[in-house]
């Protein structure tokens, strides 16, 4: 099992509606990836930003057909979250 120290960080995420979205990253504490297209299932708006005193990680993966998905963790570096097929996606996600 990963640590929370080696948990993927959100390298960028465009989608700046979101309430944990602050100068193009993201500050939640672990996000989830998942859905039929990668959707970032973290993604909120609201009408105020949270977790800004941290920076975002990947707490879990849904994709298992991601090449990055180990036993529904992310073994990337780091991803990138944006406008793929919806608001806020992982523009890593690669089919393996």
């Amino acid at each position: 099992m990963t640590s929370l120290q080696e948990l993927p960080q959100v390298q960028d995420c465009s989608a700046t509606s979101c309430s944990y979205n602050a100068d193009a990253a993201c500050h939640a504490g672990a996000i989830t990836i998942g859905g039929d297209h990668a959707h970032c299932g973290t993604f909120v708006e609201i009408s105020f930003r949270s977790g800004l005193e941290r920076t975002g990680t990947v707490g879990a993966c849904h994709r298992t057909d991601c090449r990055h998905n180990e036993k529904l963790e992310c073994s990337a570096a780091s991803i990138s979250v944006g406008a793929g097929a919806d608001v806020a996606d992982c523009l890593t996600y690669d089919a393996r």
